[in-house]
């Protein structure tokens, strides 16, 4: 049987690393003129990894990695993590924020946001529907 509240729970999960996504960058970009910041994102890839794993009954696939930026694939954790880019320097002060990139990423951030909260929505929408049986 298929629970009902699946897609809620999945839409809770987006929100809360999209918040913790949110958070990162925001504090990337009031760091910007930080000496020796090093900027911060969310990693994805263990979530990923995890969640393409349920739909395999095989072990979970093994990406082939040819750079160190590469995703890497097979791993078993679910949360988000924070990772540092400490490989790199923008400035003469070891500081690596890009400000135009950060904002670029708030606003991807802030559109996923906002779709993730209307789709939550007609979530809800439906199962009051449901629960009342179509009557207002």
């Amino acid at each position: 049987m298929m629970n009902l509240f699946n897609n809620i729970n999945n839409l809770e999960r987006s929100l809360d690393t999209s918040s913790l996504r949110q958070r990162t960058i925001s504090n990337n970009i009031a760091n910007v003129d930080t000496p020796g910041y090093k900027a911060m994102d969310v990693s994805f890839k263990d979530i990923l990894a995890s969640e393409k794993s349920k739909f395999t009954k095989q072990a979970p696939f093994q990406g082939y990695k040819t750079d160190s930026k590469h995703f890497e694939f097979g791993q078993n954790a679910n949360e988000p993590k924070i990772e540092v880019e400490d490989n790199t320097s923008m400035l003469n002060n070891e500081n690596n924020v890009d400000i135009d990139y950060e904002m670029t990423k708030l606003a991807e951030n802030n559109i996923w946001y906002n779709s993730l909260t209307e789709v939550m929505n007609k979530e809800f929408s439906m199962l009051r529907h449901i629960i009342t049986e179509g009557r207002r």
